[in-house]
């Protein structure tokens, strides 16, 4: 018997998002699978979008306290395969975890503290199946919330442009709940868009003209959902720079299209190096228009990071952070949320879940499935790397 034990998201404020939705739920159930599902109540900060009444309502689902996956059994202990699934890593502690678990831990392109998080499951002997790193056989991932991030980021970017201009005083824009009646997130996308769109009149009425806004990855999932908000909130075409490979492949940054837009979103997906797409020599050209800058993939403290001119993450509560050191032109700041599709928790989960829904079919046969397999293979590739004090 495969047993998924879904936990809550205590450890993230503002996260709404779930990795499983009633629909895959009530799926998992119907093809075999014994479902525990923790409740999700004790604050609004921490619960999830869908009510737990729509998990209780599906036959089978048996609900369980929050945080109760700490005393779930250990890898590869007793007759029943004990799965834990979640979506976001895990909050800063120092025991060893000795469970099997799927979520998106952020540690294996060495981010900042990747060997603790990594080392927890060396030192317990636990095994981690990271949710970025489950593709198919032609290397694309199962499942993503990049059209969800992109839509998001470009939606809380042009918020954020819109704000600046018609708040010339230099007043930070402020937290998501203040626009969002106290929520923290829209309730679905056509709510989003009238935002933003209302944010675009007023600022248009300030200054006389549209933003003008570019992509860097608009081929792919998360530039392709901020093209579409870009859209939908009515930017004219011409207004709209979709650049990616084709466009860098050949033509090293920095780029001055960048700093003579006025909102730049970068949405893609880097493993190596690259020159930088715009630093503070490219800021410091008399021509820049640029105000805003939404880092979706959200790398701050990478070395591959392509935009050397912040080192922070924002958050729900406080989404931008201003460039220091600017001289002249406009007021430059930066967006870098590593939650966004939480904007739209509904939908976005939606999406994920039941993208990923077929390979969680195959968790019964995950000893021989090639989607499960490969990330095993990884999980360990990576814990090879460790240095030996944090491996035992």
């Amino acid at each position: 018997m495969t047993i998924l034990h879904l936990r809550t998201e205590a450890g993230k404020p503002l996260e709404h998002r779930c990795a499983l939705t009633p629909s895959t739920a009530r799926a998992l159930v119907e093809a075999g699978y014994k479902l525990k599902v923790e409740k999700s109540n004790s604050s609004p900060d921490f619960s999830r979008i869908f009510e737990d009444s729509e998990f209780s309502s599906i036959p089978g689902v048996e609900f369980v306290e929050e945080n109760s996956w700490i005393d779930a059994p250990a890898s590869g202990e007793g007759d029943e395969d004990y799965i834990i699934i979640g979506l976001k890593e895990l909050k800063e502690e120092d025991w060893p975890v000795n469970k099997t678990m799927i979520h998106f831990a952020h540690c294996y392109k060495q981010q900042n503290g990747w060997e603790k998080v990594l080392g927890r499951f060396a030192k317990g002997k636990g095994l981690l199946y990271d949710l970025e790193f489950l593709q198919e056989a032609n290397g694309r991932r199962v499942a993503a919330f990049g059209y969800h991030a992109g839509f998001a980021g470009a939606a809380l970017a042009l918020k954020a442009w819109s704000w600046q201009v018609t708040h010339p005083n230099g007043e930070r824009l402020p937290s998501v709940a203040e626009f969002t009646d106290g929520r923290g997130y829209y309730e679905n996308d056509e709510q989003m868009v009238k935002d933003i769109q209302n944010d675009i009149a007023a600022a248009e009425k300030a200054i006389g003209r549209k933003p003008r806004v570019m992509v860097m990855g608009a081929l792919g999932r998360c530039g392709g959902g901020a093209c579409d908000l870009f859209v939908r909130a009515d930017i004219p075409d011409e207004n709209i720079i979709r650049w990616d490979i084709y466009e860098t492949r050949d033509n090293p940054g920095p780029y001055k299209e960048i700093v003579e837009s006025d909102v730049f979103l970068n949405a893609i997906y880097l493993m190596n190096k690259v020159p930088p797409f715009v630093d503070r020599n490219s800021l410091a050209t008399s021509d820049r228009k640029l105000a805003v800058v939404c880092d979706v993939s959200c790398d701050p403290n990478s070395a591959n990071n392509p935009l050397p001119i912040y080192s922070e993450y924002t958050s729900f509560t406080d989404p931008t952070t201003p460039v220091k050191g600017i001289d002249s032109g406009p007021a430059l700041s930066v967006i870098s949320i590593d939650h966004l599709p939480s904007l739209l928790p509904r939908e976005s989960s939606e999406a994920f879940s039941s993208a990923l829904l077929p390979s969680l079919l195959q968790l019964k046969n995950r000893k021989s499935a090639r989607v499960w397999t490969d990330a095993e293979k990884l999980f360990h590739e990576k814990v090879s790397t460790l240095p030996e004090s944090e491996r035992s």
